[in-house]
């Protein structure tokens, strides 16, 4: 399929939103996609999760970071964008890098060449890769656009952050339903986490607060295969 055409494809089932004037496509796999920039958005890979749990006696299945790698060569084949923007936590501490094995490492390279990448530094990995191309920066801004890793406080327009790997709650004739979602309100996004060993947090919880204007909140929570809007006033805590 000629890539423009799958594009245009993939635009049609996912949520097309605003963030400060600027159009943004929610993916169901947890990425933002920004058409008219040709820029991808993802956060919290928490690459190499799983060594750093065994380097400290914690033994878990050591896969993650074939799984998360899988997940993002699939939305970039799709997509195709120029720039791709890793809102921090890219590795789950600072010697992920060096403890990627050689295979994932390939994986990966192959999918930054002949594209910009960007590492944004986050609060587990803050300083650049060992060895990996790509431009590490405390913060990035394109556009109308700000990308960071932890939300500011202070009110940003036009930011886009992870961090805090936001879910949502709803609860409909009795039953519960909790996913991991987009948070927006028109002015600012933060990104669900990405990486396969990663958790997620309520976004009714205490250190969301003041991030949002609560009247214009949007959860778009992740379904299977789409994304589902909801609004704030239909959210529940847990």
């Amino acid at each position: 399929m000629n890539f423009s055409l799958a594009r245009a494809s993939l635009m049609a089932e996912a949520d097309l939103v605003g963030i400060a004037g600027e159009r943004a496509v929610c993916d169901s796999r947890g990425v933002l996609y920004f058409p008219d920039l040709r820029l991808l958005a993802v956060s919290d890979l928490h690459l190499e999760k799983g060594s750093s749990f065994a380097r400290r006696g914690a033994l878990i299945p050591p896969y993650d970071t074939g799984a998360t790698l899988l997940r993002l060569q699939a939305v970039i084949a799709d997509y195709q964008p120029a720039i791709v923007i890793s809102l921090g936590d890219s590795f789950h501490d600072g010697g992920g890098a060096e403890r990627m094995h050689q295979t994932f490492r390939d994986r990966l390279e192959a999918l930054m060449a002949g594209r910009d990448w960007f590492w944004v530094a986050g609060n587990h990995d803050p300083e650049a890769p060992a060895d990996l191309p790509g431009e590490t920066v405390r913060e990035l801004a394109i556009g109308s656009l700000l990308f960071r890793h932890e939300p500011s406080k202070i009110r940003t327009e036009g930011e886009v952050a992870g961090h805090l790997h936001p879910c949502a709650r709803i609860v409909q004739q009795g039953r519960s339903v909790r996913r991991r979602c987009f948070a927006g309100d028109g002015g600012r996004m933060i990104m669900p986490a990405f990486g396969a060993y990663t958790g997620s947090l309520n976004v009714l919880d205490r250190a969301y607060a003041g991030l949002f204007r609560r009247e214009t909140l949007i959860a778009y929570m992740l379904g299977a295969a789409r994304i589902f809007a909801i609004s704030g006033s239909m959210l529940r805590p847990g």
